[in-house]
């Protein structure tokens, strides 16, 4: 028979007879973070947030953080590039959000002045490069964190992370990142039944991002080399990590948050095909052994004109998962002959709720946290899936094997030595990696200053 119920909220139907099979549960109900998402975080004290890095996705989390809940604004906004600043700026006004000249900052040492300027909670959305020194001044500074993923672009960054992390939670402040899916209406409620033991024990699974490169953003005459670079950091390996590590952590991360478990190698390929600028590879190929010795599939692609799909399929001893993020993306378990025993239900959640956008839902959970006072840290935890694909990277750049104790202990530390806003630089550098050539670690040179 199909009923449909509830699960703490969630909305799902389910092809399974009432007398029919009882699972063991993974985890038991209680144990696990699984949360309540209301459409909007509930009333609480005013809260102020500045904004760091504000292109298209800083300004969109801007708007996301005000639509979670009443009674927060936007007061600060920082980037390099004033230019950048200003469009924040006019879009934040068809939200009745007026931030006066004084409390835009621009330059690299802008995420400083926002911090400093009073907020409670900073949105982190720059380039990936930057974000760990700037997690690491905000937890200095007692403030709240918002991080976009990825949270780094090399061990060393990855180290810096964890010390934060670990920091905020002693100072019982909140930090949530930017892996939607883990406030996604959908993928709560097929983790609940993984929990509940409906596909068995996990053994493995496959994990896709193949899409196209997201923007291109070519060098203008005036421009510095280091402008250049920051203007097209989604191309460029030491801002962006590659988009494995960029973009596809959030189906790793997936894997990761349904197991629990870490990798201990990564083995791989990947190539440069037709990506139009930096020197990052346009698709990957990795197999992953977890701690436990099962295996995960992670397949990555930026070519215009493929396939086009991202999704994550978990197999387990009775049965798989099959989920992906979308409005009218299924979710999906089905036993060992194919048959669906479980599928959410998309058409309820729409009559159910008003806010369905993952990536308003997240801010909601945060907000709703910090008001309640109850502490939440999830970098660490992101961190580690982070990690996980700078070791594909590093795997198919190399042509290795990728153990995860010899990369977390690397000096790996993707700086350039030369980096500079408004000079020169050695442009050469910035080499497409091949494998069976490069080092298995390169070394960078010193953090800007004021970064």
């Amino acid at each position: 028979m199909v009923g449909t119920g509830t699960s703490a909220g969630l909305l799902t139907s389910c092809q399974q007879a009432d007398s029919g099979p009882k699972y063991t549960p993974l985890k038991e109900p209680g144990t696990y973070y699984s949360p309540e998402l209301p459409n909007k975080a509930p009333d609480g004290r005013p809260l102020k947030a500045g904004l760091i890095g504000c292109g298209g996705r800083g300004t969109g989390a801007a708007n996301d953080f005000l639509s979670a809940a009443n009674g927060v604004t936007i007061t600060a906004l920082g980037d390099v590039f004033k230019d950048q600043v200003d469009r924040a700026a006019l879009a934040l006004e068809k939200r009745n959000i007026n931030i006066p000249e004084n409390m835009r900052f621009s330059g690299l040492d802008a995420y400083k002045q926002v911090i400093d300027s009073g907020v409670d909670i900073v949105l982190v959305a720059t380039p990936p490069y930057f974000r760990p020194m700037q997690f690491k001044y905000a937890v200095e500074k007692g403030v709240h964190c918002f991080l976009e993923k990825p949270l780094f672009v090399d061990p060393t960054g990855y180290r810096s992370a964890l010390l934060s992390a670990r920091q905020a939670k002693e100072k019982n402040l909140c930090v949530f990142v930017g892996t939607q899916r883990n406030h996604t209406r959908k993928y709560i409620a097929a983790y609940r039944q993984v929990m509940d033991g409906m596909i068995g024990e996990i053994t493995g699974g496959v994990v896709f991002w193949n899409g196209t490169v997201p923007w291109t953003r070519l060098p203008q005459p005036g421009m510095s080399d280091g402008e250049g670079l920051l203007r097209n950091w989604v191309n460029m390996i030491w801002l962006s990590g590659d988009h494995i590590v960029e973009q596809h952590v959030h189906n790793l991360d997936v894997f990761r948050w349904f197991t629990g478990l870490r990798p201990i190698s990564a083995e791989g390929v990947g190539s440069r095909q037709r990506r139009p600028s930096g020197d990052m590879f346009d698709n990957f190929s990795i197999d992953f052994t977890m701690e436990n010795g099962m295996h995960v599939h992670s397949m990555c692609r930026q070519i215009a004109g493929t396939n086009q799909h991202q999704n994550e399929f978990i197999q387990g001893t009775k049965g798989s998962l099959t989920i992906a993020e979308g409005g009218k993306s299924p979710a999906e378990i089905r036993d060992l002959s194919g048959n669906l025993i479980w599928s959410y239900d998309l058409a309820a959640e729409s009559e159910k709720y008003e806010q369905n956008a993952p990536m308003v839902l997240e801010h909601i959970a945060m907000i709703d946290h910090i008001r309640a006072g109850k502490q939440k840290e999830q970098a660490s935890e992101l961190a580690i899936s982070n990690m996980m694909a700078v070791m594909g990277r590093e795997a198919a750049y190399t042509g290795r094997l990728i153990k995860w104790d010899e990369i977390i202990a690397s000096d790996m530390d993707l700086t350039p030595p030369d980096f500079s806003l408004t000079g020169k630089m050695d442009m050469s550098q910035f080499k497409v990696p091949v494998a069976g050539s490069e080092p298995g670690q390169r070394q960078g040179g010193q953090r800007p200053q004021g970064a």
